[in-house]
């Protein structure tokens, strides 16, 4: 099992962790992460380990079993040991694009309040699919409410409810082709503004930003057809 720590504090950027177990394929699975695995669209972090005068650079990380997450080296080297205490640093430039990117596409999908049907974040820039019959008249118009909605200087912050809660809201879940994971007994909801200023609540597990203000102007780029009811839209950090 690891430590979440990117769950506790999405800003740490660098912290040490007790090597538990080398992979068969040489991954790296420590007693706590900052490092995020790759899930629900947002990809895994890169950045070093270094112990003593030794360093390797991690190219991505994966979930491995039950919570174990796996840092995977960008090359062939001599790994770590198991016990050997290490300090891992995020690449931490990429990350906080990842994190305003990924805070900016839940406020594109209020914006455009229709189901999500697939999605990917990316440093430069992500995209939304959603179920859409037609492309928006005024692509203009769309991107100046998706910045006046970030200006707005809203505060990011999570919560957690059951199973059995989420089922009694199941609008809350906007993706139609991922669905929160379920068996832990609870489930993470990141919510982005307050009370009745509420701008979107919705299950995630990704890193964000802790305030709207934070992603900066967001540009809106192409709208493709993807399928007879499927548009994707992409979104630019500025």
């Amino acid at each position: 099992m690891t430590e979440l720590l990117f769950r506790d504090d999405a800003y740490t950027r660098e912290a040490v962790a007790t090597v538990t177990r080398i992979t068969s394929e040489g991954g790296i699975v420590l007693d706590a992460s900052v490092f995020y695995p790759t899930s629900g669209g947002q990809p895994g972090d890169s950045g070093s380990l270094q112990w003593g005068k030794r360093e390797i650079e991690i190219a991505t990380t994966v979930k491995g079993e039950g919570d174990e997450v796996i840092l995977i080296p960008a090359e062939p080297a001599a790994l770590p040991s198991v016990g050997q205490q290490v300090t891992q640093r995020l690449n931490w430039d990429r990350r906080y694009r990842l994190m305003r990117m990924h805070t900016a596409l839940h406020l594109l999908s209020v914006v455009i309040p229709l189901p999500v049907s697939g999605g990917a974040i990316g440093a430069e820039k992500g995209r939304l699919d959603f179920n859409m019959l037609d492309a928006p008249e005024d692509k203009a118009a769309l991107e100046d409410d998706l910045n006046e909605l970030i200006a707005c200087d809203m505060a990011v912050t999570e919560e957690w409810i059951t199973d059995a809660e989420l089922d009694a809201q199941p609008d809350l879940v906007k993706t139609m082709s991922v669905q929160p994971p379920r068996g832990s007994g609870q489930i993470r909801l990141v919510r982005i503004g307050v009370g009745p200023e509420t701008a979107d609540l919705q299950p995630c597990g990704g890193t964000h930003v802790a305030n709207t203000n934070e992603i900066g102007r967001v540009r809106i780029g192409k709208i493709e057809k993807k399928g007879r009811q499927n548009r994707r839209v992409y979104l630019h950090l500025e």
